[in-house]
């Protein structure tokens, strides 16, 4: 047994085996994308069209070529599809461990097949073979030129997958704003209180923004009503009852992983007013829009209230609680 005539299966296995080694300990090295991208669409359809044809009068070599892209793009989202009904789903580790198998399996099914082959197809990269393949000594001028600028349609078209691959485009941008409950959790959040009671949340953020993000937080306590005959909103009553701001640099979206918080603080708050009441806390980036003086600590009739309004349309990025305070 020759190793030579096995070199592109056995190549196959070792590259595979070493995109695991880079996944692992390399992440972002661009070794792995370029072989992450013929893992994907190249290695599945070509050990598996080997191991189905591995005499070389089935098939000339264009049509292995072919056939090996397209199978790949038919078995990979099988292998997915397999996956996504299985306790593991549809996750980097699952798919990266279900493809190598795949191609390890397939590529010593095709050495088997190779090595019983009456006349095996061997594939040699050369000058004299590639002539061979285009009929290069019998083709016309225009033919020769239509095949070279073929070629080099092929090859820019694959430099600019590459690019694309290499110099991926950011993905959506957004902020995380949320409060939790005492417990950390979204439910037994403080809705009634007494005067002058403590209450208690969790406050968080979480910037995806691809660069560094002050932002600034505002809390209100603000009394309304709602006009259902004209459809306005009327505020009664607003108070600033806090302000910090906070900077934070991006934190990339980890899919993969449990979510993990990146900025979060107790906030924990009191009323000296009963009634029914809105707390609602504001979150502006980069800057904050200026404020006008209260009349009477109260910044109902400034236009100070553009900013509840502008939040109830979903202009602002803002979080609310309904709080009923009583009297003790």
């Amino acid at each position: 047994m020759n190793l030579r005539d096995y070199w592109d299966l056995i190549t196959i296995i070792t590259l595979s085996l070493l995109l695991d080694f880079l996944i692992a300990f390399y992440p972002d090295s661009l070794l792995r994308k370029a072989l992450g991208l013929a893992f994907v669409l190249f290695f599945p359809g070509y050990v598996f069209i080997t191991a189905l044809f591995p005499e070389k009068k089935e098939l000339d070599n264009l049509e292995r070529l072919a056939l090996s892209f397209g199978l790949s793009i038919a078995i990979v989202p099988l292998i997915g599809l397999a996956l996504n009904y299985t306790p593991w789903g549809i996750r980097l580790i699952p798919i990266l461990v279900s493809l190598t198998v795949f191609n390890i399996i397939f590529a010593l099914v095709a050495i088997y097949r190779r090595v019983n082959a009456i006349e095996p197809w061997i594939p040699r990269i050369s000058i004299e073979r590639i002539k061979e393949e285009l009929e290069w000594e019998e083709a016309s001028k225009l033919d020769k030129a239509l095949t070279v600028i073929l070629i080099i349609a092929i090859i820019s078209s694959i430099a600019t997958l590459g690019y694309v691959i290499t110099h991926p485009k950011p993905g959506e941008k957004f902020t995380e704003f949320y409060i939790l409950g005492p417990g950390g959790k979204a439910a037994d959040y403080p809705t009634r209180l007494f005067v002058g009671e403590n209450g208690t949340v969790i406050m968080g953020i979480a910037n995806h923004e691809y660069r560094n993000v002050t932002y600034h937080v505002e809390v209100w306590l603000v009394n309304l009503t709602y006009d259902f005959e004209t459809n306005e909103t009327h505020i009664n009553n607003m108070y600033l009852m806090d302000y910090f701001n906070v900077t934070l640099p991006h934190k990339p979206v980890d899919i993969e992983g449990n979510w993990t918080p990146q900025w979060e603080r107790n906030y924990t708050f009191s009323m000296d007013k009963p009634g029914k009441w809105q707390l609602w806390f504001l979150l502006f980036k980069d800057e904050r829009p200026p404020l006008p003086s209260p009349v009477n600590g109260d910044y109902a009739q400034t236009n100070a209230t553009q900013r509840i309004l502008d939040a109830i349309e979903g202009k602002i990025q803002a979080l609310k609680l309904n709080i009923e305070v009583r009297e003790i």
